[in-house]
């Protein structure tokens, strides 16, 4: 059976995970978890449903070409109840927030925001479009923490900056991979403007951050978390360093780095979840 396109277009899979995402937050930052944590679920589901609407909404005249199945070129849905839908869930997500505390209120407002403002404007403009997008992957983590308070958001903190910083390194290998592409349609990303090897370079230095960042807990979890989250910081630095050799789109796409990042970012959640409920 053929899913509605009015349900299709919020991506109910992805806002699902993102709204898992947020309750691993909250137990990362307390070690246990509280019925309200399904309040957060809720909340990062209905704000990142939205954001994947405005996006599909600014974006219909390319994916008239690219991706003439989604629900807006398709005509499965109008761009009216494109914008009304998206409204809805924006505001339903912000008035749950207002359940939760202050800096999660804070949170919901300003991320909800930040994804109209990406998909309107931000997507186009080099680099500035790949950090907000980090970001956003990232603060799912800080949302879950600060349901704690400011002590669970300070928590978390070295999670989302090794959220931010991975996914800034894959979003700029990606779009390094694309270059050809992006060239042809006057797309202006950073590998444009700077080269393929320039941007390789600097996705291994967010990658030599997030690493970084990933020591910070061993002050509260020891030793044993260092054994476990020590694999997965080798994995990230092979995946930064296999592209340094590249000067083109299809030696970036060879060394399957972005492949490597999303797995070693997964096992790094899991190694985080795992000593949060056992150290």
């Amino acid at each position: 059976m053929k899913i509605p396109g009015i349900v299709r277009i919020g991506r109910p899979v992805n806002s699902s995970v993102a709204g898992v995402a947020a309750i691993i937050g909250y137990l990362m930052a307390t070690g246990t978890l509280v019925p309200g944590t399904l309040l957060l679920a809720a909340i990062v589901f209905l704000v990142t449903s939205a954001g994947n609407v405005v996006n599909d909404y600014f974006d219909i005249e390319t994916d008239r070409i690219n991706r003439p199945e989604r629900p807006l070129p398709s005509g499965d849905i109008g761009e009216r109840t494109a914008r009304v839908l998206a409204t809805g869930l924006f505001a339903s997500g912000i008035l749950l927030a207002a359940f939760t505390n202050i800096l999660c209120l804070v949170i919901a407002v300003f991320n909800s925001a930040l994804l109209a403002g990406y998909a309107a404007w931000l997507k186009r403009t080099p680099l500035i479009g790949n950090i907000a997008v980090s970001y956003l992957s990232g603060s799912i983590f800080l949302f879950g923490g600060a349901f704690a308070g400011i002590e669970g958001l300070i928590r978390v903190i070295p999670v989302a900056a090794i959220t931010f910083l991975a996914m800034l390194s894959r979003e700029l290998l990606k779009d390094a991979e694309d270059v050809e592409g992006d060239s042809e349609t006057g797309a202006s990303t950073l590998p444009v403007r700077i080269g393929v090897k320039k941007t390789a370079y600097i996705g291994f230095f967010c990658l030599a951050g997030a690493v970084a960042a990933s020591m910070v807990p061993f002050l509260w979890w020891g030793h044993w978390y260092i054994a476990g989250i020590l694999p997965i910081d080798l994995a990230l630095l092979a995946a930064g360093l296999r592209p340094l050799r590249c000067d083109t789109p299809d030696c970036i796409r060879t060394t399957g780095a972005t492949s490597l990042l999303k797995y070693a970012m997964f096992a790094s959640l899991v190694v985080f979840t795992a000593a949060a409920v056992l150290l």
